[in-house]
């Protein structure tokens, strides 16, 4: 006989022509039009209160809502082309932006797995048999066939909104899937920007160390001469020389950050590093761009991980919904019906036909506490889900602040290094020229040498951090802005 695909009934055999089994029409008239009424019947998830305020300004930015706000492709705004061609290509090829996108595949395709439970399921079944019995004494035995041919079909009636429940739950899954794609392709374009300036800054670090070498190396020349005629002593010598190998020192950890960087750009483009030809220029040459964030109410709007929080938040009070309906009754309605003859001559004649119909209801009484322990594991999760949903909108704005104020701070911070970097540089200039006249001391020349280029390096330090705090700023805003 052919099971029934969801019930695991086996359908009675065909019975004689004139002696057809009739189904219960009543009970399927009622069953019917209690799926119909319930068909429409949309669950609503129950989502517990936020219970966070939105402040109505930044403590560190201005209220105009309408003030340089963030681009929609926001990593232009620094003017490199080097920069906007590694993006490009990171939002094309990088990897953990393919797996991200695979994820919503794989979501979509769970939305039809749940959706599918809300519509009947039909199944075509045949089988051929062929019966020989045992004979006795006297009697040879006999054979006998038995061929099928027939349709099956199952429905359960979602009369508390179990599946559709689940259906809403996977919906929302999807929608946090591209969420998250969203958030790994701005935390991706994040990254290319921030290694891109880090491989720029080393450059700028390695071209003051060179720089710097040269000039010690060029003051132990003179040194060296003025020992060689007597007016300076083995001490002055030894002691350059020190500041000449602890600058030599100093280059190749600034290579490894170079080199190590250059590399994670490879992997961030999906590329092995020796595909790769090194960034050139200077963070000096890169445009700090102009930026507020508007409003705090925007960024319930704008931060891909705040809508991932919501929509994970939602699924999961539609998965509360499901478990709770999962403890109450369930009706079931099947249907089996087609052909059944012992001969296959004869399969489709008038009395081959059968048919059986049914309506069951069943309903959960004691199983050891299973559908309450996963009614309580859900509405752990749903409770897990609004803390993350809490914590994501104020991590929002406390990432904003954190960011401006790093900006604003370290931009006054470049005004004021470069200034420094101006007078030390004639300090050294003037000390210089002046230990080459024989009119100073070698230890006033070694405090300025010492004194310039610190300076130097402060600058280039902080001109990094300046760039790292507005791709943070980007980044705490939740990329780019478009219409």
């Amino acid at each position: 006989m052919i099971p029934d695909s969801t019930s695991g009934r086996v359908p009675a055999p065909a019975q004689p022509a004139g002696e057809r089994r009739r189904p219960p029409r009543r009970a399927l008239l009622a069953a019917g039009a209690t799926a119909l009424l319930l068909a429409g019947c949309l669950p609503e998830a129950e989502t517990p209160p936020i219970g966070i305020a939105t402040p109505t300004h930044y403590v560190e930015g201005p209220a105009n809502p309408n003030a340089h706000l963030p681009p929609a492709e926001w990593w232009r705004s620094f003017r490199s082309n080097d920069l906007s061609r590694f993006v490009a290509e990171a939002s094309v090829d990088n990897l953990d932006i393919a797996v991200a996108t695979a994820e919503i595949v794989q979501a979509d395709a769970q939305v039809g797995i749940s959706g599918a439970l809300l519509y009947p399921n039909l199944t075509f079944a045949g089988s051929a048999a062929q019966i020989r019995s045992s004979g006795s004494s006297g009697n040879p035995g006999s054979t006998s066939g038995q061929y099928i041919l027939g349709l099956s079909a199952g429905y359960m009636v979602d009369f508390w909104g179990k599946n559709r429940s689940g259906l809403l739950a996977a919906e929302e899954n999807a929608a946090a899937a591209r969420f998250n794609r969203d958030v790994v392709t701005l935390s991706t374009q994040v990254a290319v920007a921030n290694t891109y300036f880090q491989i720029l800054g080393a450059r700028d670090q390695l071209r003051i160390a060179q720089n710097s070498l040269a000039a010690a190396t060029r003051i132990l020349d003179i040194v060296k001469r003025q020992f060689a005629g007597g007016t300076v002593s083995q001490l002055d010598v030894s002691q350059q020389e020190a500041l000449v190998a602890q600058v030599r020192a100093s280059i190749p950890p600034i290579e490894i950050t170079l080199r190590q960087n250059w590399a994670a750009l490879a992997v961030l483009l999906a590329r092995a590093p020796v595909a790769l030809d090194p960034p050139q220029g200077s963070l000096a040459q890169i445009t700090v761009p102009r930026i507020t964030p508007g409003l705090p109410s925007d960024l319930l709007v704008r931060r891909p991980d705040i809508s991932l929080a919501e929509a994970q938040l939602l699924a999961g009070g539609y998965n509360v919904e499901a478990a709770r309906a999962a403890m109450l009754p369930q009706i079931q309605l099947t249907g089996t019906g087609g052909v059944q003859s012992a001969a296959l001559q004869a399969l489709f004649a008038p009395g081959a036909w059968y048919y059986t119909l049914v309506a069951g209801l069943t309903q959960p009484i004691f199983d050891g506490y299973l559908l309450q322990s996963q009614l309580d594991q859900a509405k752990g999760v749903q409770i897990q889900d609004l803390q993350l949903y809490r914590k994501a909108i104020l991590s929002a704005f406390a990432d904003v602040e954190k960011a401006l104020v790093a900006l604003d701070q370290t931009n006054k911070q470049v005004k004021l290094q470069a200034a420094v970097v101006d007078s030390s540089r004639t300090a050294f200039r003037v000390a210089e020229s002046q230990l080459a006249g024989g009119t100073t001391t070698l230890v006033a020349v070694l405090q300025a040498q010492q004194t310039y280029f610190t300076a130097e390096n402060g600058l280039a330090q902080v001109r990094l951090a300046r760039l790292l705090a507005a791709t943070s700023l980007f980044q705490a805003l939740g990329g780019g802005w478009g219409p």
